[in-house]
C-alpha cells in the first residue's frame, strides 16, 4: 500500500478540503483529528481544528506530527497565511519557505524531553518537495516565490512595527505564528516537510493596520488555488502524472 502524504492546512485552506471523514489518532502527546478525503492518497490535519478554534500558541503540534507518523506519512505539505515583509512578495502571492527564524516563547518544541538528541536544522525544509511544488506550479501557470525566510512569532497578537523592522534586518521575508515548532517536530521524526505560504497582508508598519478579516478575505481568493496546487503535487509524487 502506498504511504499517504500528510497535508497540514492553515487559515483559508482547511475548508477547501473534504473534512467529512474524521479519524481520531491517539498519541502519547494527545489526540489528533485527521481527515481522509482520498483514502490511501493523502490525509489532512486542519492545524487550528475543523472549526478553527485552536489559537497558534494552543495547537498541539506534537500530537499532529506524531499522528502523521503513526499513519505512515513520510512527506508533509503544510500551508500558512503570512504577512509579507518583502516588497517583492506581494499580497495574494504564493511562496515556498527555505529557512526560518524562531521567536516563539512558550511552546513544546521537541519530542526529545528525556534523551539527548540534537537534530540538524541546516536545511529544515525539503528541497525535493519544494522542487515538486515549483514544477507543479509552473505546469499549472501559477507564480510561486522560492527561498523565503519565515519568521515565527508567538502570537496571538499581531507584531509591532518595530518588531517587523527588526525581523527585516535579520533577513526575514514573511511572518506568521504557526510554522514553528511544526517544521522542527517534522524534522525530528525524519519527515520531509514543505511549507506553502500565502501573503495575505503587508506586515505591521507597511500598511496602516493588520486585521484577521483582511487575512480571511485574501485567503478566500487564494485557498482554492493552493488546494489545486497541492493535489497536482500529490499526483506527481504518486506518479499519477
Amino acid at each position: 500500500m502506498t504511504r499517504p502524504i500528510g497535508i497540514v492546512t492553515g487559515t483559508g485552506v482547511s475548508e477547501q478540503f473534504d473534512l467529512s471523514r474524521p479519524r481520531t489518532v491517539k498519541t502519547r502527546f494527545g489526540r489528533a483529528t485527521v481527515y481522509e478525503p482520498r483514502e490511501g492518497r493523502y490525509v489532512v490535519i486542519p492545524r487550528h481544528g475543523a472549526a478553527h478554534r485552536s489559537p497558534p500558541h494552543g495547537i498541539n503540534y506534537r500530537a499532529n506530527i506524531a499522528a502523521l507518523e503513526e499513519l505512515g506519512v513520510k512527506e508533509v505539505i503544510a500551508t500558512s497565511a503570512v504577512g509579507s515583509m518583502n516588497q517583492g512578495f506581494g499580497v495574494g502571492e504564493i511562496g515556498l519557505v527555505e529557512q526560518f527564524l524562531d521567536f516563539t516563547k512558550r511552546r513544546q518544541t521537541t519530542f526529545f524531553e528525556r534523551t539527548v538528541v540534537h537534530t540538524d536544522m541546516t536545511h529544515p525544509y525539503s528541497r525535493r518537495l519544494n522542487l515538486e511544488l515549483s514544477v507543479a506550479a509552473k505546469r499549472m501557470g501559477i507564480g510561486i516565490r522560492p527561498h523565503l525566510v519565515y519568521v515565527c512569532a508567538e502570537g496571538p497578537r499581531y507584531e509591532t512595527a518595530a518588531e517587523i523592522k527588526m525581523y527585516k534586518i535579520l533577513g526575514g521575508d514573511v511572518v506568521g505564528m504557526t510554522g514553528v515548532p511544526e517544521v522542527v517536530l517534522a524534522n525530528e521524526k525524519k519527515l520531509e516537510y514543505a511549507s506553502l505560504v500565502i501573503a495575505t497582508n503587508w506586515a505591521a508598519g507597511m500598511q496602516p493596520k493588520v486585521s484577521h478579516e483582511e487575512v480571511l478575505k485574501v485567503m478566500r481568493k487564494s485557498g482554492k488555488v493552493v488546494k489545486q496546487l497541492i493535489e497536482s503535487t500529490v499526483s506527481a509524487l504518486r506518479g499519477e502524472k
